[in-house]
């Protein structure tokens, strides 16, 4: 998660690798930067993209938002989940996030949250992660990386 391997009984499930707080912070960069949603760059019914290195596409998706002018202010990301614990993971989440994205571990906030038993969080048959991405944009390209000229 996070791009940490966690030991843990169980595991993620996707089509990627199921790193849910990757794929979270990557459909915010998008979102932040009205360049689609993660699913319209690496759709789960294109097998290229099965088992895909979560991480991977983060960092493309980060290629994405500087090609189109943008520069990240900061991402702010919460996991809710009761299990695994996940406060001595978070660090090194931030540090590969991070690097991932090529920021400043100062620009990212990773926080881990439980729901108090309820709910598919709570009750350990799933996971939940959110993120918002703050960016700013420093020239006018056009959607999906092209400049104009």
């Amino acid at each position: 998660m996070g791009g940490v391997r966690i030991d843990f009984p169980r595991g993620p499930l996707g089509h990627s690798d199921g790193d849910c707080l990757a794929h979270a912070i990557a459909d915010a960069v998008l979102g932040a930067c009205n360049l689609g949603e993660l699913g319209g760059h690496f759709p789960d019914h294109d097998p290229k993209w099965k088992d895909a290195d979560s991480i991977a596409l983060l960092e493309r998706c980060g290629e994405l938002a500087r090609s189109a002018g943008y520069q990240f202010v900061n991402i702010d990301a919460t996991v809710v989940v009761e299990l695994p614990k996940l406060a001595a993971h978070l660090r090194a989440m931030r540090d590969r996030l991070a690097k991932a994205l090529r920021i400043d571990v100062d620009a990212i906030s990773v926080k881990a949250k439980t729901s108090d038993g309820m709910g598919y969080t709570g009750d350990g048959s799933g996971i939940a992660a959110y993120a918002v991405a703050a960016v700013e944009r420093l020239s006018f390209g056009t959607p999906g990386g092209r400049t104009s000229g």
